[in-house]
C-alpha cells in the first residue's frame, strides 16, 4: 500500500518495544546505556533544570518541533543520553533508532572567572559544595541565561542522523529536554558539559562579612573550615 512516500505509521508502544530490543543488543555489546525516565508530565522540576529547558527554547523558531520533542522526552523515547565534556550523545527512538550528537564549545576562561567571583560571596554555598551539594544560590548563578554556564546559540552544533531537514528535529528537541531532566538529579553535569571543574569554586577567594564590612580569605576552604 502506498503511503505517499512516508513510512507506515507504527504505534508508540510497538516503536518502544522495537527500540528496547535494539538497545538491549547495544547493551550486550558493552555499550553503557543511560535512558531518560520522566515521571508525569513535568520534564524538569528544579529551577536550573527548568531554566535549561527555557533557555534551549530560545535557540530558534522551532515552535512546531518543540511540542513533539517534549512528547518524545516524556514517553521514554530518549533511550540513551550521555553528557560529556563539550558534547551530549544520545539515542532516540522514532520510526527507528536515531543517533544524536550535540557539540558545545567550552566555556571561556573569562566567563568562568566571573562565575567564580560571583560565587565567592556565597559562604553558605561554598560550605554546601564542600559537602558535595549544590545550593540554590550557586545554581542560580551558573544558570543565568547570559552570564552562566548555559551555551549561547553560536556555541551549539546540532546533529541527528534522521532524514528531517530541520535544524532542530523532534529527536534533537527531545534530547535537549532530556538534558534538563538529567540536570535535575545531577547538576554537576552542567559543569562537565562546559569543560569546567566545579571543585574550583571551593578553592576560590571568599568574601566573609564582618561587623566592619568584609574580609577576603584565600586558599582551600576545606582547610579553612576544617571540613
Amino acid at each position: 500500500m502506498s503511503h505517499g512516500g512516508w513510512a507506515p505509521y507504527v504505534p508508540v508502544a510497538q516503536r518502544r518495544a522495537n527500540a528496547m530490543r535494539q538497545v538491549d543488543k547495544l547493551r550486550k555489546k558493552g555499550q553503557k546505556i543511560e535512558p531518560v525516565n520522566i515521571q508525569g508530565r513535568v520534564i524538569a522540576k528544579s529551577f536550573w533544570g527548568k531554566a535549561w529547558c527555557g533557555h534551549m527554547e530560545q535557540l530558534g523558531d522551532y515552535a512546531n518541533r518543540l511540542p513533539r520533542g517534549r512528547t518524545y522526552a516524556r514517553n521514554g523515547s530518549v533511550c540513551h543520553l550521555e553528557i560529556k565534556p563539550g558534547a551530549v550523545e544520545a539515542i532516540v527512538s522514532g520510526s527507528q533508532l536515531y543517533n544524536i550528537k550535540i557539540a558545545i564549545k567550552p566555556l571561556t576562561k573569562t566567563k568562568w572567572q566571573n562565575i567564580q567571583k560571583a560565587c565567592s560571596s556565597e559562604i553558605g554555598s561554598m560550605l554546601a559544595l564542600l559537602q558535595g551539594e549544590f545550593s540554590d544560590e550557586v545554581m542560580n548563578i551558573v544558570s543565568d541565561e547570559k552570564n552562566g554556564l548555559f551555551p549561547l546559540p553560536n556555541e551549539i552544533q546540532l546533529d541527528c542522523d534522521c532524514p528531517d531537514w530541520a535544524g532542530l528535529c523532534k529527536h534533537l528537541a527531545a534530547v535537549l529536554y532530556g538534558v534538563g531532566a538529567r540536570l535535575d538529579q545531577q547538576p554537576e553535569l552542567l559543569f562537565l558539559l562546559r569543560g569546567v571543574d566545579h571543585r574550583q569554586l571551593i578553592n576560590t577567594q571568599l568574601n566573609i562579612p564582618t561587623k566592619t564590612g568584609s574580609r577576603l580569605v584565600e586558599g582551600d576552604l576545606a582547610d579553612l573550615f576544617g571540613i
